[in-house]
């Protein structure tokens, strides 16, 4: 009866133990779901304890008590029906003791009906693009993509690392705190992962598949993730980052989105109409290269040879101007070669073919416009 009443303290001391928030255990997390996994994990954990230390004491006490020294004899039985029964009933009792709340919380993980945001992730390397298809019954119409923002100095260890190395981005996911929010996940090319340990969500993006998983954030603040799938050489360079707003302030942010989404739209617009310098477009060219191109064909545009061709010097880089304008626009299927056309605005999809075209001794001379982009993207919009 003493070893069951310390077993039974054990467990219901399970949630007051110091060690709940130890970076060598796992998050509480900031959803029920979170909490839910938490308790589970740790009363799993000291039942795997308590049976541990009972199996090893009676172990030693028998081995120290029946020793030979003191002259012990050993029992001389092939089979007792009474021990197979208890060594058989007693680990199925606790299997299905453990069983029953561990499949309660796996159910409730997966019921993601009656959501009140639903967004779909997309993965492709290495970047999450961000669709909000419905919020309150109504259509979300934001999307953009979330790149890292880690500058490259760090990466190359010319400058010290930052606070959040390799977990900052450009544009993190927002999403509303008390609100249910339902994720469908998918993926462009290879198999990825949408992983924030902070909601107990992890889930991988197949491509041609879709994948569900929910979240209803308690707390409003910064959560940071990252991709937990190898999907390819710059696996590491895939953070996720979420931003959970107040339900008033994420409303608030939503209309700023659509709003920003408009005015890009009619910016794009009148570009049609202007020609830009060499100046302005080198510039930027080289802003969005470093971003979204640098990763695979490097800063210098000489690539990795045999995993992603180089720049300079290319046939594409100095050839035909459009078919260098539809490459970037439309990708390369069956490759790591992304379509950029929704991507990025006209401007920089002008600059970066521009860039290119004129960066590491390339000089071809080529400015391309706005228009050009425009009159070469066929459904892209």
């Amino acid at each position: 009866m003493g070893v069951v009443r310390f077993t039974l303290w054990l467990i219901l001391l399970a949630p007051q133990l110091s060690f709940a928030n130890s970076s060598l255990n796992m998050r509480t997390g900031v959803t029920d779901i979170s909490e839910n996994v938490y308790q589970l994990h740790m009363i799993i954990f000291l039942i795997c304890c308590v049976i541990g230390i009972i199996v090893f004491a009676l172990m030693f006490w028998a081995i120290f008590h029946h020793r030979k020294s003191k002259g012990a004899k050993p029992a001389q039985f092939h089979e007792s029906t009474r021990i197979e029964i208890l060594w058989t009933a007693i680990p199925f009792v606790i299997l299905i003791v453990m069983a029953i709340p561990a499949t309660k919380t796996l159910i409730a993980m997966e019921d993601t009906s009656k959501a009140d945001l639903t967004i779909k992730i997309t993965g492709s390397q290495w970047k999450w693009h961000y669709e909000y298809l419905s919020y309150n019954g109504e259509k979300g119409d934001v999307d953009f993509y979330s790149i890292l923002s880690t500058p490259q100095d760090q990466i190359k260890n010319k400058a010290a690392k930052g606070e959040n190395y390799l977990l900052e981005v450009d544009k993190p996911l927002v999403i509303p705190t008390d609100k249910k929010v339902r994720f469908l996940m998918t993926s462009d090319d290879v198999i990825h992962s949408w992983w924030v340990p902070d909601f107990a969500v992890k889930k991988d993006a197949n491509p041609g598949f879709i994948n569900e998983a929910w979240a209803r954030v308690n707390e409003a603040g910064t959560y940071r993730g990252q991709c937990a799938e190898l999907c390819g050489k710059d696996h590491g360079f895939m953070p996720v980052v979420v931003v959970a707003k107040a339900p008033e302030e994420f409303d608030a942010w939503l209309n700023d989105a659509k709003q920003s989404k408009q005015n890009a739209a009619q910016a794009d617009q009148a570009l049609l109409s202007q020609t830009l310098s060499k100046d302005e477009l080198m510039t930027l060219g080289e802003q969005v290269y470093m971003a979204s191109c640098a990763a695979c064909h490097q800063p210098t545009g000489l690539g990795l040879p045999g995993v992603f061709p180089g720049l300079k010097g290319s046939p594409i880089a100095v050839g035909d101007v459009n078919a260098h304008i539809d490459m970037v626009l439309h990708g390369t299927p069956g490759t790591a070669m992304q379509a950029f056309a929704k991507q990025l605005t006209l401007k920089q999809l002008a600059a970066i073919v521009t860039y290119e075209r004129n960066a590491w001794g390339n000089d071809t001379g080529d400015l391309v416009q706005p228009n050009q982009v425009k009159a070469r993207m066929k459904g892209d919009e």
